[in-house]
């Protein structure tokens, strides 16, 4: 039965019209209508995909060497920043060193500078001290000049009334002797 019924269906479906019939469809104008397409679409093709197919491609490019650009300029910075770091690094080393230096100097220069402060103290205390005894020295050796004349002048009056004038230039002489030699 289910035989029968599909010889019934395609018997009636073979005395239906075909699908150009029924649309009205001429091989020659579809003929026509896909050449007109092809040209419309190689045109397409030609002046409208191509052009914007290689702009893509080139805008690609750009981006491409622009990322590979900005890796390198990347690599570049961490670089001049790794330069930079060393070079503050020792510059602050550098500058440590020269502080220290310029301390020690200032030391051995105030060090220096001290010894000579006293060391010129020292001779001027020593000059002071000489200059003291000489002083000294000389104000002893007039006390004693004055005090063998006033001996004199007195032994001369004392003795000028009993004496004789060559005694007294005896007495003189020996006195003289022996407050100089004291």
């Amino acid at each position: 039965m289910t035989l029968s019924f599909f010889l019934a269906a395609a018997v009636e479906h073979a005395a239906e019209p075909g699908i150009v019939e029924r649309f009205g469809l001429e091989p020659k104008l579809i003929a026509i209508q896909m050449f007109s397409f092809l040209v419309v679409l190689g045109v397409l093709y030609k002046f409208g995909i191509q052009p914007t197919i290689a702009a893509m491609e080139e805008r690609n490019a750009k981006i491409a060497t622009g990322l590979k650009h900005a890796e390198e300029m990347q690599a570049k910075l961490a670089a001049a920043q790794q330069e930079s770091a060393a070079i503050v690094k020792k510059s602050q080393f550098e500058a440590s060193r020269i502080v220290d230096d310029a301390r020690k100097t200032a030391k051995d220069f105030l060090d220096k500078q001290t010894k000579e402060a006293t060391a010129k103290a020292s001779d001027l205390l020593t000059k002071a001290q000489q200059a003291i005894e000489l002083e000294q020295k000389k104000m002893l050796a007039d006390a004693r000049s004055e005090i063998a004349r006033l001996v004199v002048a007195t032994t001369e009056r004392v003795l000028a009334k009993k004496l004789s004038d060559a005694d007294r230039a005896s007495y003189n002489d020996t006195a003289s002797r022996e407050l100089t030699n004291a």
